[in-house]
Parts: structure tokens; sequence; C-alpha cells
């Protein structure tokens, strides 16, 4: 085996993933995780080098982290934003918490996020659970005749939802004149 030719083999793999990694910063704002599943998948069903999956996780793990000093990449910012934006969608802060976990974001980075929500919002999940009626049109939105019909339906979009029982039988029990009045405020 000649080690120049695995030395330029190596070389070329870490500027084709570092190349692929630019351009995927570029168009999407990631976090660590995403961006590692991306750059192994484009790996794999691409470039198909015959380095083993080691190798290049620990390329992989290089380049993140030298993306990362250089501050492309900031998980703590990432959790933030994604929090801010969930919460404007009307997710609540459980649907939050869950789904900044699936994306790979650190426990640590999930709670800060959740607890400057929580210091700068009054209730962000009655909040929410008002965006999610609005979006949805059930609820309080829905006519007189049809609440009844509704009301289980309407519970389980809000469970899946994440809010508690308690909360979204406080919602779905607004009346429709006090829910366009609290709407307005928001």
């Amino acid at each position: 085996m000649n080690p120049t030719s695995n030395k330029s083999d190596f070389e070329d793999l870490t500027t084709n993933l570092k190349d692929l990694a630019y351009s995927y910063l570029e168009k999407y704002s990631p976090s660590k995780q995403q961006l590692k599943v991306y750059l192994l998948k484009k790996y794999l069903t691409k470039i198909k080098g015959s380095k083993s999956k080691k190798e290049v996780t620990s390329i992989i793990d290089k380049i993140i982290l030298n993306l990362e000093s250089n501050k492309f990449l900031n998980d703590e910012m990432y959790s933030d934003s994604k929090a801010r934006m969930f919460l404007r969608r009307g997710y609540s802060l459980n649907k939050i918490n869950q789904s900044l976990r699936n994306k790979g974001i650190e426990d640590k980075f999930v709670r800060q996020s959740l607890e400057k929500i929580k210091e700068d919002q009054i209730e962000p999940d009655f909040v929410s659970a008002l965006k999610l009626c609005k979006r949805r049109r059930i609820g309080p939105i829905r006519p007189e005749s049809n609440r009844e019909l509704f009301y289980k339906k309407d519970m389980g979009i809000l469970a899946r939802g994440g809010f508690s029982f308690d909360l979204s039988k406080r919602v779905l029990e607004l009346e429709t004149e006090e829910f366009n009045k609290l709407i307005k405020l928001i």
C-alpha cells in the first residue's frame, strides 16, 4: 500500500466533506447532529469511499469541531431560535422540548431555551393553545351548534399538541367573544 496515495485520499475526503458542510450551512441552519447525519449520509450514498465508518465519523467530528470553533455552528443559538419559532407556531412547551431533543440538541440548551421562554412570556402554553385553536379552527371558533359534537376531537388535537388536560379544557370552554378578545391581544 502506498502511503502517499492514502494521504491524498484522506485529504480529498476531508475537502469533499468540508465543501458539503459549507454548502449545507449556506442553505440551512442545522444543529450539530443534523449536520453530522447529513455528512454521513452523503458519504455513504455519493462518495462511497473505502474508509471505515469509524474513520469517516472521526473526520466528520473534526470538521464539526472546526465549524464550531469558528462559530459557524452553535447549538445554543439554534435551540433559542427554534424554540421561539415553535412558540410562534403554537407549540406547547412539551412539544418544543421534544422537538429540540429529536433534533439532537443537548438537554442543558433545551432547558435554557425553555427557561427564557417562561421568563419572557406570561403563560406561554395558554397563548400557544389559543394560537393552535385559531390555526386549526377548533374549540371557540367552531359554531355553537358543533362545539359539543367536536369536543373530543378538539381535545385530542390539543393533547397531541402537548397541552395538559386542564389547559385544554380551559381553552375549549372559552366563549367566542372572550376568545376573539384574547386573540387580538396576542
